[in-house]
């Protein structure tokens, strides 16, 4: 939270407010945070917690800790070294960058960095030749999985961005896109990423599209954008490798549920069958604990990038204190590993509206 407000002193209105806003009466942004602080723990004592192991899998590549770097994108509105520098330092950390698709560094470039674990945010654009072009360029670049966003048929109504007449700055473009003259962002009476979406992005998007996808790629596909119950179903049965319950940090409906109030729904409905993972709302390890603890195989940590000021130094340490604060809380509560993190270290609202159990 310091770090965001660092951020807001230190960046251009313009880039902070997109950064940091969400859609209409905001409710649901300020809900992804509050929600998380109205679960409790429930911590084990006198359990040996001289060891702790936070190492993952995801998708079979393992991973220092159950927290990756969420996609941003235009990141360098807050610093020059942008994408550069998160997957630096997310390589440092041992753990998963997710580039977007709207990077203003390309797969190639982000590739050059170094060695590092890395996955491509999708969105899927009208002209599927330009779909197929940029996920086998992300292949060729080593990238190892797909997150499909299936939650941006349009762009959500940002007020911010509206009052702004949010455009990316001249000298930066969607650097993904440069070649194919979609690089570039015209100005607009209200939002140019609200025009840009509405003249390129395919609203025709459907489940059958999944399948086209693993058609094209033998890149595992993540569906992020999941909140109910029943597309966690469908997710299952279209054979997407993972599910990410997101509300895209609130950004595009207002008044759904906080990730984390809709991450158990999602569990259940997913049976173990794929692995969940949530986005959105995460500012402390404490964060991290309860998500596990709710089901989730792992977080994507949003705003990383902007909230570490942009430098690479700054995302190290955003990472770490996740990292050190998460280590903390598991040790506290009595685990371990993170096969000890269970549904009974928690109680949420509906617990406590519950009758408590006769022991």
């Amino acid at each position: 939270m310091e770090y965001q407000a660092i951020a807001k002193q230190k960046l251009p209105k313009m880039a902070y407010d997109y950064y940091a806003s969400g859609a209409e009466d905001e409710w649901t942004l300020k809900e992804n945070r509050e929600a998380f602080s109205r679960i409790l723990f429930r911590p084990r004592i006198l359990i040996d917690v001289s060891k702790i192991d936070m190492t993952t899998s995801v998708l079979g590549f393992k991973i220092s800790m159950p927290i990756m770097v969420a996609p941003t994108a235009f990141q360098k509105m807050a610093h020059p070294d942008g994408e550069y520098a998160t997957a630096r330092a997310a390589s440092a950390a041992g753990t998963i960058m997710t580039l977007s698709s709207w990077a203003t560094s390309s797969v190639e470039e982000v590739a050059s960095t170094g060695p590092g674990i890395r996955f491509f945010q999708l969105y899927v654009y009208k002209d599927r030749k330009v779909v197929e072009q940029l996920v086998r360029r992300a292949e060729r670049a080593g990238f190892k999985a797909i997150a499909l966003t299936v939650d941006t048929p349009r762009l959500g109504r940002r007020e911010a961005d509206i009052k702004n007449r949010f455009v990316l700055p001249p000298f930066l473009t969607l650097k993904n896109f440069e070649g194919l003259d979609l690089g570039k962002m015209d100005q607009a009476n209200d939002s140019g990423l609200a025009s840009y979406v509405a003249g390129q992005i395919d609203r025709t998007l459907s489940w059958k599209d999944v399948k086209w996808l693993q058609s094209i790629t033998s890149m595992p596909i993540l569906v992020k954008g999941v909140v109910t119950a029943e597309d966690a179903r469908l997710a299952v049965h279209s054979g997407a490798a993972g599910i990410i319950v997101s509300n895209h940090g609130a950004r595009q409906l207002d008044y759904v549920p906080a990730t984390i109030s809709a991450l158990e729904e999602v569990v259940k409905a997913a049976q173990g069958r794929i692995p969940v993972y949530l986005d959105g709302g995460v500012r402390r390890g404490t964060d991290v604990f309860k998500a596990l603890a709710l089901g989730a195989a792992g977080i994507f940590a949003c705003g990383v990038r902007a909230g570490g000021g942009g430098r690479e130094a700054g995302v190290r340490n955003v990472l770490r204190m996740l990292r050190d604060e998460f280590e903390l809380t598991m040790a506290l509560s009595g685990c371990t590993t993170l096969a000890d993190i269970n549904r009974s270290h928690v109680l949420t609202e509906g617990d406590r509206l519950r009758p408590a159990p006769r022991l």
